[in-house]
């Protein structure tokens, strides 16, 4: 079977209208993704994402978001590729996408490339769980120690864990994997949510959010925090009123603090318990997380953070330096499933459990697999890992995420009769193809949907913008060869 296609598309919602998903960074964050699916020669397709909230830099008059035209620029990396040769040595496949030797200057392995590399990754997955006929933790999990090391670039990570160490920590969790799967199977995967306090709501949606999330059984909570220390006070004591002690409080700035400024907040904020600080300081400030994560270490509060690193070597720094004591996966950010698994890897070996981050479309769908695979495989906790939860646009998804009692249902195909009865997140692969109604209307910016709200006014349309700039070009009389040696230049 070979790869015989790719197609990219935009697709975006409205989520700014009503303020969900915004915090004290992101305050209208509309989400979005960059959407993908592979064809092959024979039926099987894949598919596969990467999560943006919303406007990039439009490219011209087709409004090509630069993330849309960075997967297309991985296109030849792809198709034409024998499938089985792909997945027989996936470490190299992957290792090809992010390390070609002209795109790479735009990383490395970080930002919009990197996103892009991931959306194809994880279609690619995607397209293997579907020949398969399994759901992708399944997959992963049924993978030999030495196939899943295989899957992984090491690449810079020598220093912090060698394929040696990676293999003798599978080899290690190899026994007992049938009883763990079966209490995955039987439990759910524990999960907070976050939609009960996104930092544009008021007192009274938060409060009848966190009593809705409580009678559906959840029992961890986060709440976004950071543009005012008094609100922040009112909106953690409102929530602790609601919720009690006993519950669990988790606080999420954003990125939005100065490392100092970020300790001084925090202490001020520890009467309300929180587990831990979520990106108190800039992604990228390995030191700056490593500061906060001391200063604030007799509070019990832990350095929660991941979802914005770039790649496995940040990670590295991060579990190296003391800086994070809740891992932060995040499904697209990094390259796909096969560095998040080195991630796993380094955070089992130094002891800090993995709390993967799904404030996004198609996130929760995702990252279900990703943390099931690794309480199975690597990790076998559950004391301290939990997953996020937000309860946004999952109707889009033919395979939806579901939530029983504060706990992630497991994807499964073993009963035949769950697919029969239409029960739609059972199913194999990774569970981000989205309904084909969704794609039509949803698509931007020339959905009918966005065209809706193009006309009604609660959105510019694009199409009408007058452009960021004006090329100048003197009118002489070499001009007309000026702009023919410019198109030919570029």
């Amino acid at each position: 079977m070979r790869i015989r296609g790719i197609s990219v598309r935009d697709i975006r919602f409205p989520t700014s209208l009503r303020l969900d998903g915004s915090d004290a960074q992101h305050v209208d964050p509309d989400y979005s993704c960059a959407y993908v699916v592979l064809f092959t020669d024979s039926e099987a397709k894949g598919f596969g994402l990467s999560f943006t909230i919303g406007r990039g830099t439009e490219i011209g008059k087709l409004f090509i978001a630069p993330l849309v035209q960075a997967i297309r620029s991985l296109a030849h990396l792809v198709v034409g590729q024998d499938f089985e040769a792909i997945v027989k040595d996936f470490g190299a496949f992957s290792r090809r996408l992010t390390n070609d030797s002209q795109l790479r200057w735009l990383g490395p392995e970080k930002g919009v490339l990197h996103l892009a590399a991931s959306a194809v990754v994880n279609a690619v997955w995607d397209l293997w769980g579907r020949t398969q006929n399994k759901p992708i933790w399944k997959l992963l999990t049924d993978l030999t120690p030495e196939e899943l090391v295989s899957c992984v670039d090491f690449t810079y990570l020598e220093d912090a864990l060698t394929k040696e160490e990676a293999l003798e920590i599978l080899r290690s969790m190899v026994p007992g994997k049938d009883k763990r799967e079966e209490e995955i199977r039987s439990s759910g995967y524990p999960c907070y949510t976050t939609s009960s306090g996104w930092i544009g709501y008021d007192e009274d949606k938060i409060r009848n959010n966190l009593l809705i999330s409580m009678q559906a059984g959840f029992s961890k909570f986060k709440i976004k925090v950071g543009q005012d220390l008094e609100k922040d006070k009112k909106r953690l004591r409102l929530v602790r009123s609601i919720i009690g002690d006993n519950r669990q409080l988790m606080i999420d700035a954003n990125q939005v603090w100065e490392v100092d400024q970020a300790i001084n907040w925090v202490k001020e904020l520890a009467e309300f318990k929180p587990v831990w600080i979520e990106e108190p300081t800039s992604p990228d400030d390995i030191l700056g997380h490593a500061k906060v994560a001391q200063a604030l270490k007799d509070t019990g509060i832990g350095v929660a953070t991941g979802e914005h690193c770039h790649n496995r070597v940040m990670f590295k720094q991060l579990f190296k330096s003391g800086g994070m004591q809740y891992c932060q996966i995040d499904a697209c950010r990094v390259g796909g499933i096969n560095e998040n698994i080195a991630v796993m890897l380094m955070a089992k070996k130094f002891g800090v459990p993995v709390c993967p981050h799904a404030g996004g479309i198609g996130l929760c769908e995702m990252i279900q697999h990703l943390a099931i695979f690794n309480f199975i495989c690597i990790s076998g906790d559950l004391k301290h890992s939990v997953a996020e939860y937000a309860d946004h646009l999952h109707e889009h998804f033919i395979q939806p995420a579901r939530i029983k009692h504060g706990c992630y249902i497991v994807p499964d195909v073993s009963d035949m009769m769950r697919i029969l009865n239409n029960l739609r997140n059972f199913a194999p692969g990774y569970s981000v193809e989205m309904i084909g109604s969704s794609l039509i209307n949803y698509e931007y910016p020339l959905g009918p949907k966005w065209r809706e709200m193009f006309d009604k006014k609660l959105y510019e349309d694009p199409s009408k913008q007058v452009p960021p700039y004006v090329e100048h070009r003197p009118e002489t009389r070499s001009s007309h060869f000026q702009r023919f040696h410019s198109i030919q230049t570029s």
